[in-house]
């Protein structure tokens, strides 16, 4: 009895392993993910110190992705790293709002929305 105890229990943790490892498994949009995050990042910080008066807009949309997405493990802790090195990024390169920082805005607010449209196209219900 014990033996089969023993059994059942073996394969019952050898299942839960596989599905904790499925459920932490990257998706197939996770690099897309991760860009957005890293891209919302940087327009909190950049929008920020060009005067937009947007307050915590950026941040708030980050935690929109994460609360849409519910990532759990590596994949949270990626798609976070990525919103803080998009703000520490821009963080440790401008002080103050200049010509290029308005560009960087511009060209990151594009490659958002394209990224946006592009993962709602593909991956949508």
């Amino acid at each position: 009895m014990s033996k089969r105890f023993l059994a059942a229990l073996l394969l019952i943790t050898v299942c839960n392993f596989g599905l904790a490892r499925a459920e932490d498994a990257p998706a197939p949009f996770d690099g897309d993910l991760q860009r957005l995050a890293e891209i919302l990042g940087a327009l909190h910080y950049l929008r920020g110190i060009c005067g937009a008066n947007e307050g915590p807009k950026w941040r708030n949309e980050m935690q929109a992705l994460l609360d849409a997405e519910t990532p759990s493990g590596d994949r949270r802790t990626r798609m976070i790293a990525g919103f803080n090195r998009g703000y520490n990024g821009f963080q440790q390169t401008y002080r103050t709002c200049t010509p290029a920082a308005s560009v960087a805005i511009r060209r990151y607010i594009e490659e958002g929305a394209k990224i946006s449209r592009d993962l709602t196209a593909r991956y949508a219900n």
